[in-house]
């Protein structure tokens, strides 16, 4: 079974550098703008609530049936949602996060720890059901975030978690070949379906 693990469209805070986190930010114009469809025709798309991961899977995915999962969502970023690391970089709460690698609770939000954990269940959920169903395809377009916890925790070739967050629109092919014995995914390829890039 093939798994393609894609990110939303861009938004206004992707090109603002602003956290996004769990806000229910829409595609810029740009963003959609951007988009082409991709080159397969699931029948199923994985999606969050978040509203810019179903307007992406409309463009990438016409006619497929999008089924939404909340613990696939982003990171909660609590009080530091909306600012970017300019407006921030005063903030002693927002300086301590960072020097503890970003790893340590940010306000009113969720550590690292504890956002990887909810979405990597939800994620090994999604595969373990499509292979007790048979599904030569997996389709789940998330955001930055769960790519970064799934490929961080699943994948092969390893690599830390900020290397796996994908461009917009972007993401991984992923082989479940390894999946029911060894809980691994093999990297395939990478994707990309904006116009101005088809790698």
């Amino acid at each position: 079974m093939l798994i393609y693990l894609l990110r939303h469209g861009l938004t206004a805070y992707n090109a603002e550098k602003r956290y996004q986190g769990q806000r229910d930010i829409p595609l810029c114009p740009a963003g959609r703008a951007q988009l082409r469809q991709a080159d397969l025709r699931p029948e199923t798309v994985y999606i969050t609530p978040l509203c810019r991961t179903r307007q992406t899977a409309e463009v990438l995915f016409p006619g497929a049936r999008l089924v939404e999962v909340k613990d696939l969502q982003e990171m909660c970023f609590g009080s530091f949602e909306g600012r970017n690391f300019i407006e921030m970089e005063h903030d002693p709460d927002y300086l301590a996060w960072v020097n503890a690698n970003c790893e340590s609770p940010c306000p009113d939000g969720e550590t690292k720890a504890v956002f990887s954990e909810r979405v990597c269940r939800a994620f090994a959920a999604l595969v373990d059901r499509a292979l007790a169903d048979g599904e030569e395809t997996l389709v789940i377009l998330a955001h930055g975030g769960t790519q970064m916890a799934a490929m961080e925790r699943y994948a092969l070739p390893h690599a830390d978690y900020y290397h796996w967050c994908a461009p917009n629109a972007g993401g991984y092919v992923l082989d479940a070949g390894d999946w029911a014995e060894q809980r691994v995914l093999h990297l395939l390829k990478t994707v990309q379906y904006t116009k101005e890039d088809a790698r």
